[in-house]
């Protein structure tokens, strides 16, 4: 039977708990916020009036208001507020104001996932049922029944779509379209600090052109963008858009208190530094709250884990029938169970959710009181936006962060700052990638000619024209370039991808029948989808038996074992073009274009939970070619250190690298890397390359180049505090066959430490 304990109770206890102290490493509380209130503007409509007044609504927040009179006055802008705060109103009000005096105004609204476009269109459906009048919105995606989407097309006042859907459907067969692009008075961009790397600088290029089409039939949308918290709002609003923008960064929403702990799983190995699984100790405090009656949410890094805390959970219900109190939330359930769950998390019904970051944007999943971050999910923003789950509107949270063994963990635990004191990070794109742009160039020639002395974007195009009319998919006329291609450019082009070459991945699990199930650049499948690697997508684990490079295939079949791969893969780096150069008496760092040689050699099997290595194998594979960009810091070796020892040091240094750039730029582990060469090509001297991970790069390595000091201070700092003996996950990696690892990275990381603080002060380009 649940307690029905308030949180205030439950921390009370806790703090009685000798065990729970060990592992409460810090803890702190957030005051409550009170709302800021302004009336309705006086041009408001009767009929929309009515509707807030029947929900409820008696004035609106200040940031709600703001951004109506913006709207109303054509100006773009961008609002950054928390969670539960109120910005669907931001785009809501103006859009349904304007419709009501212009039966022929239109709105396009594009989420990044359908589930939010549909929570989206249940609340606005809800908001116009109410206001009584008959305006038409739809969700327009792969799931529109064919019948219907004549109808959306043809009436739709509010369209409701994601930049998948707008790239491939909707902007390639424009002239079924007339009535949208010929009326179109908004463009909402919802979540926009989902729009970042790869993703984001695709879809850049999308809206660039979706805005041009808009001209072509002579509309001028105003562009309203809402985000969680991020540092360059409207820096990225205006990249994306190539639109300038106003910031609404004052919420007037009310917050509540919220209590914020700090939690390290006890050491399970001290010498190595590994700690218990941060996957069974999250599991064990959500049990605690779960008894304690309070309804709480776990985030998981991935979906396996997701499965294995739900399973853990569900041994507390397993002898009541038909208990649906715990659920799982994440990517492979079906729409309708989707829906089903986040019904049942508003009603109360279900008790505790486990989920991967699905559930971290703005489907809307009631009040929570409580949230579990089962490791540091990445990024600061991210964090709040996890954070943002538990104790919507005005009640009292609690928020847990379970830290891991890994570096970047354990350097949080002992910085609570980083997360609590500083802002988010910001969210950087590149739609420069000259991939990416040539991709897009393609597109938008197939939806409309190109003039011979247009830009498109800002950018100066004519010599790519006349590039890809030497491929032959485009014609020169006196004043035009026409699409020649039979082939159609979009559904050849994955937003989320800077690579034209990816592996398609294609399940053979039931005989007889294939099916494909999704696709990878060729960079990550060598160490993803080789043979015999666990693949996993959509909670479901698969193991690959054939990978044909040549066609670009992998066929695999799903399994359930207890272990997943990790694969090694050999770099090699070569300077091809220097842009950038820093001179540190003697010691170099650069920036430039670099070509990359990948070798994906061995494979291991690692067990889940207690990471045993429990087998491994060879990968054949022929090394891959990659241009893309990169950082590098050159320095004079040390005499005293054979090349041995110098390759040991330069390793677990680059470990504990990588684990800190996410401190300063706003990435995903997975979109860069670095890679320490003993004798680089161009120098001859020990360098640490860092790249980016995407054909052409994307501008993160960029950001690096100018925060080499910094990063290399932060390293070592962690290092040199890491409490245990001679390296471990938390510090510079289970290093464990290498001499004297931790005290030579020590060496490494504080000369080099030594050189950025005696040169920093002239740290200047040259």
């Amino acid at each position: 039977m649940l307690a029905n304990k308030t949180i205030a109770m439950l921390l009370q206890e806790w703090q009685q708990d000798a065990t729970m102290q060990a592992r409460i490493a810090y803890q702190q509380t957030l005051p409550a916020v009170p709302a800021k209130y302004a009336a309705f503007p006086p041009e408001l409509h009767a009929s929309l009036r009515h509707a807030l007044t029947m929900r409820g609504i008696e004035r609106l927040y200040t940031h709600q208001r703001e951004a109506f009179d913006l709207a109303m006055a054509g100006q773009s802008f961008t609002a950054i507020t928390p969670t539960a705060s109120g910005k669907s109103y931001c785009y809501h009000l103006p859009v349904l104001q304007t419709i009501l005096h212009n039966d022929k105004a239109r709105a396009l609204y594009l989420f990044p996932t359908k589930a939010l476009a549909q929570d989206q269109m249940n609340d606005l459906s809800a908001l116009i049922e109410a206001m009584e009048v008959p305006i038409l919105s739809y969700t327009y995606d792969g799931d529109t029944a064919p019948g219907l989407r004549t109808k959306v097309r043809q009436a739709g006042h509010i369209v409701m779509t994601n930049p998948d859907m707008l790239h491939t459907g909707i902007l390639p067969h424009h002239t079924k379209w007339v009535s949208l692009f010929e009326n179109l008075a908004f463009i909402v961009i919802d979540e926009l600090h989902t729009y970042k790397g790869v993703f984001g600088s695709h879809v850049a290029h999308v809206i660039r052109r979706l805005l041009r089409i808009c001209r072509y039939y002579g509309s001028t949308p105003t562009i309203i963008c809402t985000s969680a918290t991020i540092k360059n709002p409207k820096q990225l609003a205006e990249t994306l858009t190539a639109t300038p923008h106003q910031l609404i960064a004052n919420s007037g929403a009310p917050v509540g208190k919220k209590t914020f702990i700090f939690y390290n799983p006890p050491l399970v190995n001290p010498a190595f530094g590994v700690r218990r699984s941060a996957v069974l100790e999250a599991s064990h405090v959500a049990k605690q709250l779960y008894t304690a009656g309070i309804q709480t949410i776990i985030f998981a890094k991935s979906r396996v884990r997701v499965e294995m805390i739900v399973t853990y959970l569900q041994e507390l219900t397993k002898r009541k029938i038909q208990d649906e109190s715990i659920k799982g939330y994440r990517g492979g359930y079906l729409p309708s169970e989707r829906r089903i769950i986040e019904k049942g998390l508003r009603d109360g019904s279900i008790q505790t959710v486990v989920s991967t970051n699905a559930l971290e944007l703005g489907v809307d999943i009631g009040q929570l009181q409580a949230c579990i971050m089962t490791g540091y999910p990445g990024t600061i923003a991210s964090a709040w936006q996890q954070a943002g789950r538990a104790g919507r509107r005005q009640s009292e949270a609690l928020i847990i962060y379970v830290a891991q063994s890994t570096a970047l963990d354990q350097y949080i635990i002992e910085n609570p700052a980083f997360l609590l004191g500083q802002a988010p990070e910001e969210a950087r794109i590149y739609p420069e990638n000259m991939m990416i742009l040539m991709d897009h160039l393609k597109c938008a020639a197939f939806e409309l000619p190109f003039m011979t002395t247009d830009s498109y974007g800002g950018y100066d195009i004519q010599d790519l024209l006349a590039y890809l009319a030497e491929q032959g998919v485009l014609f020169k006329t006196s004043d035009q370039w026409h699409w020649m291609s039979d082939r159609f450019p979009a559904h050849d082009i994955s937003l989320r991808s800077a690579s034209q070459e990816n592996v398609i991945i294609i399940d053979k699990t039931i005989p007889a029948s294939t099916t494909v199930i999704g696709e990878m650049d060729r960079h990550s499948a060598m160490t993803l989808l080789h043979e015999e690697a666990i693949y996993l997508h959509q909670g479901i684990q698969y193991q690959v038996e054939e990978l044909d490079w040549e066609e670009k295939k992998a066929y695999v079949r799903e399994v359930d074992v207890d272990y997943y791969t990790d694969a090694n893969l050999a770099v090699e780096m070569k300077v091809l073009d220097e842009d950038r150069s820093t001179q540190w008496q003697g010691n170099a760092i650069g920036y430039g274009d670099v070509g990359l040689v990948a070798q994906a050699t061995i494979f291991k099997k690692i067990r889940f939970n207690t990471h045993d290595n429990i087998g491994s194998g060879p990968i054949h594979l022929p090394p891959d070619e990659m241009h893309t960009s990169a950082t590098w810091l050159s320095f004079m070796s040390f005499n005293e250190w054979n090349e041995e020892e110098l390759t040991d040091a330069m390793t677990g240094a680059a470990y504990a690298m990588s684990a800190f750039i996410p401190i300063f730029i706003q990435c995903d582990s997975n979109d860069i890397a670095v890679v320490p060469q003993v004798k680089a090509t161009h120098s001859e001297m020990p360098t640490f390359f860092i790249y980016d991970k995407y054909p052409g790069g994307i501008g993160l390595s960029e950001k690096v180049y100018d925060i080499w000091p910094r990063l290399i201070e932060k390293t070592y700092q962690h290092v040199a505090h890491c409490a245990c003996d001679a390296g471990c996950p938390s510090c510079i990696g289970a290093q464990e066959t290498f001499i004297n690892a931790k005290a030579n990275v020590k060496t490494l990381l504080k000369k080099l430490q030594q050189v950025a603080q005696a040169d920093e002060a002239g740290h200047d380009e040259i």
